[in-house]
């Protein structure tokens, strides 16, 4: 592979390194070609976007990116499938939904909410992560929760002072 080649890859890594906040690192060496397949469709299904790369081009475009992953060096051993997205739980998730059919895709390390996580014991961990907008969710609807009980009161109230009038009413 010719330098203009190595470079052109290597930006076109940078920009998707760019355009998406987490990546993981996993291992498909094994997979055949169907099951590699519905992995693919899987990922697109799933807003996650999956490259095998070579991890020396890999390593040279994230030092070009602003994305410190120290430590995730030991990951960038062997075949080298990339698994890009910006929720930060989708592609743990999608990994042990896929792997409930197959042996295969072995998680080797992340890149997630500017933390790195190593080896196959943090996958766990990492589906558990709650997305951004599932945080939001959250807390819209810890804020909603006290404002529906004063409505919940005020109603309630209400119609009890209506019984009270409507019961003084009638005796009059």
């Amino acid at each position: 592979m010719k330098k203009t080649e190595k470079a052109t890859i290597i930006n076109g890594l940078v920009d998707i390194l760019t355009e998406y906040s987490h990546f993981y690192l996993t291992d498909t060496n094994g997979l055949n070609a169907g099951a590699t397949s519905a992995l693919r469709r899987l990922c697109y299904q799933k807003d996650v976007k999956m490259l095998v790369v070579k991890n020396t081009l890999f390593k040279k475009a994230i030092e070009q990116s602003e994305k410190s992953i120290e430590g995730l060096d030991v990951a960038l051993k062997g075949t080298s499938a990339v698994l890009f997205c910006n929720t930060g739980n989708m592609p743990a998730k999608l990994i042990k939904d896929f792997r409930k059919k197959e042996a295969l895709p072995v998680f080797k390390g992340a890149y997630v909410e500017e933390s790195v996580y190593i080896g196959e014991s943090q996958l766990d961990a990492l589906s558990n992560i709650k997305s951004k907008e599932e945080l939001l969710g959250d807390v819209i609807a810890l804020l909603q929760s006290p404002i529906k009980n004063v409505v919940s009161a005020l109603q309630s109230g209400g119609n009890t002072i209506h019984g009270v009038l409507q019961t003084l009413e009638k005796r009059n």
